[in-house]
C-alpha cells in the first residue's frame, strides 16, 4: 500500500500515516526480486494506494518478470458504474500492462448496483482486458450476488479480499469463509499480521512508530496485554521449526486452503521474513491450539 512516490495531498494517505512512508525504489525493487526468488509471484495493489503512485510503481518493476498483478478499483469515493471503463484504462495505463490478471471491485456502495458492475467485469474479461474477476470487503451476501451474476456470463468469481488473522476472525463468524469455501472463492487475507501486532515486537515498552497505530485502542494497555498469550503461544511453536511468531501467523492462514494472505512489505527484509512462511507446515494440533487461542477474536 505504501509503495511508489506519492505527490502532493497522496503523501497522507492513511496507509503511509498508518505504517510510515514507504522505504524507496530500490528496497521496493529488493521486494520484488526476494519475493520471485521465494516463488512468490502475486502481487496486490490498488488504484487508491497513493493516489495511483502503488500500481505505477508496481507497473515499472514488473516490467519483464513473471508476477501475477492484482488490483483493485475505484481511484476514489466518487465512483459510478459508469465511471467503469475509464477507471480499468487508467490501471492500465499506469501498471504499463495489456491485461489485468486479478481486477477486484475494493468495496461494495449502495450506490452500485453489484449485478451491473460485474456485468461491466465480464464485459472486460471477455475484451481481454481483464482475466479474473474479484471482489473485495464483501459480505457473504453481496459475494453471492456477484458469484450469480457472474455465473450468467460463465465466469468464476475468483476472490474476495477482506481482513483476516488469528486477531481478526469476524469471516468465520459472519458466513463469509464458509460461502468462499462453498463456492470455490479465494479468501485474500489482508492484514494477516493484524497491523504487525502479531509479530510479537509491540508492548507497552515498545509502541509503534506510524502515526494512527500510536492513538488506536489495540496498540495500547489492556489490548496489548490481552494479545500476550497469543504471542506466547506463536513463539513457542516457532521455537520447534525456527521461525518466528509473524511466520506461524501466517502460516496458520495458509494451513486453510481457501485462504491466501498477502502480507505488506516495504522492503527486501521484510519480503524474505515474508516468504520464509512457505518453508515449513504447520500439525494439525497446532493449528487447532492456536485457532482455540485465538476465539475471543471471532466477535
Amino acid at each position: 500500500m505504501t509503495w511508489g512516490a506519492a505527490r502532493g495531498m497522496a503523501r497522507l494517505y492513511p496507509a503511509k500515516m498508518a505504517y510510515g512512508g514507504a522505504h524507496g525504489y530500490e528496497e521496493e525493487r529488493r521486494a520484488l526480486e526476494v519475493s520471485l526468488e521465494a516463488g512468490v509471484n502475486l502481487f496486490d495493489t490498488a488504484a487508491m494506494y497513493s493516489a495511483g503512485a502503488s500500481e505505477r510503481r508496481l507497473g515499472e518493476l514488473a516490467v519483464g518478470r513473471d508476477v501475477v498483478i492484482a488490483t483493485k478499483f475505484p481511484g476514489s469515493f466518487r465512483f459510478r458504474a459508469e465511471d467503469f471503463p475509464a477507471e480499468l484504462e487508467k490501471s492500465l495505463a499506469r501498471l504499463n500492462c495489456p491485461s489485468i490478471d486479478l481486477y477486484q471491485h475494493h468495496y461494495p456502495s449502495r450506490r452500485i448496483s453489484i449485478p451491473k458492475l460485474m456485468d461491466q467485469l465480464a464485459d472486460a474479461v471477455e475484451a481481454g482486458k481483464v482475466k479474473a474477476v474479484g471482489v473485495s470487503n464483501y459480505s457473504a451476501a453481496q459475494m453471492r450476488q456477484a458469484h450469480g451474476a457472474l455465473a450468467e456470463r460463465g465466469i468464476p468469481l475468483a476472490s474476495n479480499q477482506l481482513e483476516y488473522s488469528l486477531l481478526h476472525r469476524q469471516p468465520e463468524a459472519n458466513g463469509v469463509l464458509d460461502a468462499c469455501t462453498e463456492l470455490g472463492v479465494t479468501l485474500i487475507a489482508y492484514t494477516p499480521l493484524a497491523g504487525g501486532l502479531l509479530t510479537g515486537k509491540y508492548s507497552a515498552e515498545n509502541r509503534p512508530s506510524g502515526f494512527f497505530r500510536r492513538v488506536l485502542p489495540r496498540y495500547r494497555g489492556r489490548a496489548l496485554e490481552a494479545i500476550q498469550p497469543v504471542i506466547g503461544l506463536l513463539a513457542e511453536i516457532g521455537s520447534r521449526y525456527s521461525k518466528t511468531p509473524s511466520q506461524v501467523a501466517l502460516r496458520w492462514l495458509i494451513e486453510n486452503p481457501t485462504v491466501l494472505p498477502i502480507p505488506g512489505a516495504k522492503n527486501g527484509r521484510q519480503a524474505q521474513d515474508n516468504a520464509e512462511t512457505l518453508a515449513f507446515s504447520l500439525a494439525a494440533d497446532e493449528v487447532e491450539a492456536l485457532s482455540q487461542a485465538t476465539l475471543n477474536w471471532r466477535a
